[in-house]
């Protein structure tokens, strides 16, 4: 993974062909998992409280959302079938977003504020 420029030049599969959406976010939710959850613990809850407003998505559903904005989430086959354009954006903000939460997930007093936040925006939500 370069950083050169944009957020993340070549991050490639075999042949050096684009990895896709759909198979990376598949790869980390069982890395994840593997883990024992503690990859990805608390992502979706700081994606929530960073957008504002609380979803019933996980994450996977949010990150192509937000990275094209005429992107309306139907099915999780649609994931498989984004365009190269689309799977383009959905990547570099996949990471960009990653790489944003790894920053501070180990840091004890702001996921205590994330955990707040987004308990208050679950129960708003609720009313």
């Amino acid at each position: 993974m370069a950083l050169n420029g944009r957020v993340y030049d070549g991050f490639t599969g075999r042949g050096g062909q684009s990895i896709a959406y759909y198979p990376t976010t598949t790869y980390l939710l069982g890395f994840d998992q593997a883990r024992g959850g503690s990859l990805l613990h608390g992502f979706n809850e700081w994606l929530t409280v960073r957008k504002g407003k609380h979803s019933s998505a996980s994450w996977v559903a949010e990150v192509p959302k937000e990275a094209v904005p005429d992107f309306s989430f139907q099915s999780w086959l649609q994931l498989n079938r984004l365009t190269p354009e689309q799977n383009e954006r959905a990547m570099e903000c996949l990471y960009s977003l990653l790489t944003g939460f790894l920053r501070v997930r180990d840091n004890e007093q702001i996921m205590a504020e994330v955990y707040l936040k987004y308990q208050s925006l679950s129960l708003n939500a609720a009313d």
